[in-house]
């Protein structure tokens, strides 16, 4: 059985992104930059939503265009080459290796899921909300960054229901990002 894991920076206070859509706080050392990679090592399918997707396809695919980081260096042959999924009602048809699932995304991912597939979700609010609404993710990783941004998309919407999780553990990186990993909790009889 594979399994789908939510992987997802977020602010002190909550947010993935500031009151004006800034990205530009998360802090890659390191040790944080080891960490992801050996995350992304492998067979998985990396997972996004449509706006997280429009970040991501228009920065990886010419990412040494961009930016000389030695995380960004490495990682975008990774990402170039890992199979990946959008999901979105407005999206047609997507480049690099990626398919795209209009209708049904619960159904598909958990299918996908059952199959042996591990997914690797990354960021945004509303699919990480969908998705844990509706019991899809085994695992969140989320990555605490030391800056409060006072406002802007919070990790999660609005759920309808309480989901318990577990922590499994915790961990810094860099002397300044904290990992919080939980997995869902196990529904006791």
């Amino acid at each position: 059985m594979g399994k789908l894991i939510h992987f997802v920076h977020q602010s002190l206070d909550g947010f993935i992104e500031g009151p004006n859509g800034e990205f530009d706080w998360p802090r890659m050392g390191p040790e944080l930059s080891a960490y992801s990679q050996e995350l992304t090592d492998g067979d998985k399918v990396f997972l996004y939503g449509r706006v997280v997707w429009d970040v991501m396809s228009n920065f990886w695919p010419h990412a040494e265009r961009h930016s000389t980081h030695e995380h960004d260096l490495a990682f975008a042959p990774i990402w170039r080459e890992a199979p990946k999924i959008v999901v979105s009602r407005t999206l047609e048809k997507a480049d690099w290796n990626t398919r795209v699932i209009g209708e049904n995304a619960v159904k598909e991912l958990t299918a996908l899921k059952e199959s042996g597939v591990t997914l690797l979700l990354f960021g945004g609010s509303a699919l990480a909300s969908h998705l844990t609404e509706h019991g899809v993710i085994d695992e969140y990783q989320i990555f605490v960054h030391p800056v409060v941004l006072g406002g802007g998309k919070p990790v999660f919407q609005e759920q309808r229901h309480r989901v318990g999780l577990e922590l499994v553990e915790s961990r810094t990186f860099d002397s300044q990002i904290v990992l919080l990993r939980h997995r869902r909790a196990a529904v006791h009889e």
